[in-house]
């Protein structure tokens, strides 16, 4: 961004800075920044600073250069909403959120797919019951999302021998997810669900970077631990400007298959933590055998048993989300008036 540097016989030295556009908010920021630390150098006795703009060009070639590229023009454009599921620490059961989410959602009659970002800890696939069947071409040459359970389905699990570790540094991560949203066919649908790592770190910033439309749907456990984990990932989501959509407090008790409740990682996290961000709690999903059982077989639990409490308390959570999507209803076009008008009263 620095255009020119001209240095007179006299030590006077004059900055050309280019800028992104002419209303930079810190243009004031950066004659204060320059002048400081030019100043310092032996020999200059005086220091001017001068700005013009970046060419659209000028512009795109910095961004590749920052690494902060943006999606091509009409790329998911026939997606209508994406919800990013994390929580800042592992173990919470975002995947196992995720996967179930999004069968509550077909339920519901909307078309769903899942991008399983967790690079390294990928699971999505095996729990749809897919293993590394590696997706179609299409003639177009974009990938075609495996589906499963009437879920489409894409994660690096299908690139790689099945439960092979993935050693990758920033970078990698960055391309990869880059050409998961990019050159995979999604299509229409109505929600694209995004299963996030853990932590705050590459992959979370590199989605932000690309979706900045994009929700975030906060997962934690009632333990003030994992409470505290979670408002991380939300100040994360504040930093880079996604909007949190709300919290689901899982693990929230658990019920045994007699209906006994225990509250195993305490209670009222997430409320607590709803509260805090000024978000509506969209569930508590309490730990069940068998919603535990069912993500290890393949099949989302509110498929195999729509009774089961954790099941009923994802519906509850999903049909919460369908809440907050904006709905257009249809505008019905009645006959033209016919006859005469008549006046009103005064």
């Amino acid at each position: 961004m620095v255009r020119s540097i001209d240095i007179a016989p006299s030590g006077d030295v004059h900055v050309t800075v280019s800028l992104t556009t002419a209303g930079c908010p810190i243009r004031n920021t950066f004659t204060e920044a320059v002048t400081r630390e030019a100043g310092t150098v032996a020999g200059v006795q005086a220091v001017t600073v001068a700005f013009d703009v970046l060419s659209d060009t000028e512009k795109s070639a910095l961004q590749k250069t920052l690494g902060r590229g943006s999606m091509p023009a009409g790329a998911l454009a026939q997606v209508n909403n994406v919800l990013c599921i994390g929580s800042g620490k592992g173990g919470v059961g975002k995947s196992t959120l995720t996967s179930n989410l999004a069968a509550a959602l077909t339920l519901d009659g909307k078309s769903v797919g899942i991008l399983d970002a967790d690079v390294w800890g990928y699971s999505i696939p095996r729990m749809f019951g897919l293993g590394s069947e590696r997706p179609p071409v299409s003639p177009e040459r974009k990938i075609i999302p495996i589906q499963a359970h009437g879920v489409k389905v894409m994660s690096i699990g299908f690139f790689v021998e099945e439960d092979a570790a993935v050693v990758w540094r920033g970078p990698m991560l960055h391309k990869a997810l880059t050409q998961f949203l990019e050159d995979v066919a999604w299509g229409e649908l109505d929600y694209l669900l995004v299963d996030l790592p853990p932590g705050t770190g590459d992959v979370s910033m590199t989605l932000a970077q690309l979706l900045p439309q994009a929700q975030f749907i906060i997962v934690t456990t009632p333990q003030p631990t994992a409470q505290k984990v979670a408002r991380r990932a939300a100040q994360m989501a504040g930093k880079v400007s996604l909007e949190i959509a709300g919290v689901i407090e899982n693990m929230a008790g658990f019920a045994t298959p007699s209906g006994e409740r225990f509250q195993i990682f305490g209670e009222g996290g997430g409320q607590s933590l709803a509260d805090e961000l000024d978000v509506p709690l969209l569930g508590k999903v309490p730990l069940t055998m068998p919603l535990r059982e069912q993500a290890d077989d393949g099949t989302p639990l509110v498929f195999t048993d729509p009774d089961d409490p954790a099941a009923q308390a994802i519906r509850h959570a999903a049909r919460g989300i369908l809440a907050m999507s904006p709905v257009e209803l249809p505008v019905l076009q009645g006959p033209a008036p016919t006859g005469i008008s008549l006046p009103m009263a005064g």
